[in-house]
């Protein structure tokens, strides 16, 4: 119910907004194109991102939703442009396609900013464009390292990956399996599959794996919470206690799990950072400040131990 709220919000939000773009040709318009507006970690970046600019009134702020298409993310930027957006924020739906969009913006010699997935790898941004975000492959080295010192270092473990076209996904499954290499001979990597983000298809992973490797699964290690949620949700069907199970983005339902203890941890992704960050680093790039081509917002850890401090 929850999820359903948020997305009615930034629907509204959308319209409202939208509206004020057209009817105020004398304040700067910024144009947002998020991924998917059903996504909930998105939708907490994107409100943080709206909040930056609420003592800001020069400014009037546009949001469109990509729904996972990338054509359709490259359009919307397109329409940006058309109507006079000054700088341009988007969350890449496949962070290996953004070269059109790229090339959009600097044809058009408006600043802009990438936020939460990286299109550029080890690379810096090209003049004038922007990254605000996590560096992925810590999120799953964070996540390895809790797990491999929980189960003594011995036992298998399943990750459940998001969309394979995105850079947080390759990554956080890179930082899992390099720790293991690297610091947990005794464990291994018993299956990875994509569940494309979404819990329901978390579950439905879960319930395949519990069949398959019934009693040698011991940990699973989620790309996002919402995952690693439909996991605890498949395991508390089965009656399975046993089995660790971790994620990312620290949501509000996985700090709740925390809590409860049916999730061990979970890695904060800072949407606070992250949407804020990005509306900084528009406003200082319309302000010809100088600033950083890339911001990173650090990943921290969060269990039993420290949970307080972000509840």
């Amino acid at each position: 119910m929850k999820k359903v709220f948020l997305v009615l919000a930034v629907l509204l939000l959308v319209l409202a907004v939208s509206c004020q773009g057209k009817t105020d040709s004398s304040k700067i318009l910024i144009g947002y194109v998020i991924t998917n507006m059903n996504d909930t970690f998105q939708g907490y970046i994107l409100d943080e991102f709206r909040g930056y600019f609420a003592d800001k009134p020069q400014y009037t702020l546009e949001f469109q939703d990509a729904q996972e298409d990338v054509v359709k993310q490259q359009d919307h930027v397109n329409t940006l442009i058309t109507k006079g957006a000054k700088a341009l924020v988007v969350v890449p739906v496949n962070t290996s396609a953004m070269a059109p969009i790229t090339k959009a913006a600097q044809d058009a010699k408006i600043p802009l900013i990438y936020v939460n997935r990286n299109p550029f790898g080890s690379d810096n941004p090209p003049a004038n464009v922007y990254y605000v975000g996590s560096q992925e492959i810590v999120a799953g080295q964070l996540q390895m390292e809790a797990m491999g010192k929980l189960l003594n270092g011995q036992g298998g473990v399943c990750i459940l990956m998001g969309k394979l076209d995105n850079e947080g996904a390759i990554l956080r499954t890179q930082g899992n399996e390099e720790t293991i290499a690297s610091k947990f001979s005794g464990m291994r990597v018993l299956a990875k599959e994509t569940g494309n983000w979404q819990r329901d298809q978390g579950m439905s992973l879960t319930e395949n794996w519990l069949t398959t490797y019934g009693n040698n699964l011991k940990g699973i290690l989620g790309n996002n919470d919402e995952m690693a949620l439909g996991a605890v949700e498949a395991l508390k069907a089965a009656g399975r206690t046993d089995i660790i199970v971790m994620g990312v983005d620290a949501i509000p339902d996985a700090l709740a799990a925390v809590a409860n203890g049916s999730l061990s941890a979970t890695v904060l992704q800072d949407a606070v950072g992250q949407g804020r960050g990005a509306g900084e680093a528009a406003h200082k790039a319309l302000q010809n400040q100088t600033q950083p081509p890339i911001n990173w917002v650090p990943f921290v850890l969060i269990d039993k131990s420290n949970l307080a401090q972000y509840q």
